[in-house]
């Protein structure tokens, strides 16, 4: 009784501390990407490129209407001036107040008023999905952080539960080195496998302390000791997705992601970039109105008077024909083409690079589930071998050494089928999001 007295408490030491981190609220992935994009601190500047874009958008809207501007002044002279009634010079101080009005309107410009302001919608596409683009790469880190996490806690039970068992093994080889049925070797065997599976456990628990602060850290949670994330059933992973093959992913993705899109947006950009620097050859045709008054203490009127008498229009419009500027508008034509061509490469490029991609991480995930495949067939193998084993050792035909070896293999193939299952989720979870997968889609 007193070794399985010490074997209970040796479980419940290890165990206490870790069921106690344990009691905390389980988020589930949705929740961890919701999370995540809403204080993400990126996608936060993200939206700030978003508002500033469309303040840009205002401005170029701004250029289609007229300028209206007041202006006044009141200044005061002293000297050798002319006396505005008797006309004599002499030396005094005068004040003068002069106001205005003048207004201004580009009737045209080469169409480059225009093509600002469809620059600037499209530009606001532009940052919109570049922060659709960072929401993507935030929901694949969350949903590979996710996985650590499950991958460790389920890899924590397996040792548990392995150790449950070494906990009866121990307990039994003692009973039969009591009795003299097996020689004392064999128990301190047992122990030996039982002290290693309990550096094991303590080794599990802190990685899976280290994946849950990992995780947080991603989410921006300040809280990571009550953070924890929830189990799903993952005993049978969608692979739906290999269907589609390889050609079928990459007709969607290049429909869908992101990053294509941006190539592409970019590419109009540089465009409108050319249409707008050709405008500057053309000529620039302005509108303009002035209004001007004047009034002065020399002169004995009333002030509203003097506004009436003294006041003056102007309006007309004014043409601008470039002629030469030191090849400056050449040479910026010349930059836009090339800076069109240069997207257009890029974008070639984007697509060659998404098509790559995209097919090696096809075989990745089809390499993955043969590699599932085979650990499951090899597990199964090792448990049967590990029962044959077991009733061997139970019968005083097969010694502990032996038995010990058997069920380390075990523990491997377990081992080997519970990281295989989880790459293999995860390269299938990569290909899903090529597909362009929304993140309120994204599920275990």
């Amino acid at each position: 009784m007193g070794m399985k007295k010490i074997i209970i408490c040796s479980i419940a030491v290890l165990s206490f501390a870790f069921a106690k981190a344990q009691q905390t609220k389980s988020w589930t992935l949705q929740e961890c990407v919701n999370y995540a994009i809403e204080n993400n601190i990126n996608i936060k500047q993200a939206d700030l490129n978003i508002e500033q874009a469309q303040l840009d958008k205002k401005d170029a809207l701004g250029a289609f209407l007229p300028s209206l501007n007041a202006s006044a002044s009141n200044s005061w002279n002293t000297g050798l001036t002319q006396n505005v009634v008797t006309g004599v010079l002499q030396t005094q101080t005068t004040r003068n107040s002069s106001y205005g009005i003048n207004s201004g309107v580009t009737l045209f410009n080469g169409m480059r008023n225009a093509y600002r302001h469809q620059r600037a919608k499209m530009n606001i596409l532009a940052t919109q999905y570049s922060a659709e683009q960072l929401e993507d790469n935030i929901l694949l880190n969350v949903a590979n952080s996710y996985l650590n996490v499950l991958f460790n806690k389920e890899n924590l039970k397996q040792l548990e539960t392995q150790h449950q068992l070494t906990a009866k093994q121990l307990e039994q080889t003692q009973q039969l080195v009591d009795a003299g049925s097996l020689p004392r070797g064999d128990v301190l065997e047992v122990q030996a496998t039982f002290a290693n599976e309990e550096q094991q456990i303590l080794a599990a628990q802190n990685n899976v302390v280290i994946s849950r602060i990992t995780l947080a850290q991603i989410l921006n949670l300040d809280d990571f000791k009550n953070f924890d994330v929830a189990d799903p059933d993952l005993s049978d992973p969608s692979a739906l997705i290999l269907d589609q093959g390889a050609d079928g992913i990459y007709d969607a993705a290049t429909k869908n992601r992101f990053e294509i899109k941006i190539a592409e947006q970019n590419t109009a950009l540089a465009e409108q970039d050319l249409k707008i620097a050709k405008g500057a050859r053309l000529p620039t045709v302005n509108a303009f109105f002035n209004y001007n008054t004047r009034e002065s203490d020399r002169l004995n009127l009333a002030f509203f008077d003097q506004l009436s008498l003294n006041d003056g229009i102007s309006y007309g419009l004014s043409l601008n024909l470039p002629i030469f500027n030191g090849w400056s508008v050449s040479n910026n034509v010349k930059r836009s083409k090339l800076n069109v061509e240069n997207n257009r490469l890029q974008e070639t490029q984007a697509k060659l690079d998404l098509k790559q991609n995209i097919y090696q991480a096809y075989n990745d995930a089809q390499g993955s589930r043969l590699t599932y495949q085979s650990a499951q067939k090899a597990l199964e193998a090792r448990e049967l071998a590990y029962e044959y084993a077991q009733e061997r050792y139970n019968v005083g035909l097969m010694n502990a050494f032996d038995f010990n070896q058997s069920q380390t293999q075990l523990t491997n193939a377990q081992s080997s089928l519970l990281r295989s299952k989880y790459d293999y989720i995860f390269k299938l979870k990569v290909l899903e999001l090529f597909t362009g997968i929304a993140p309120e889609d994204l599920k275990l």
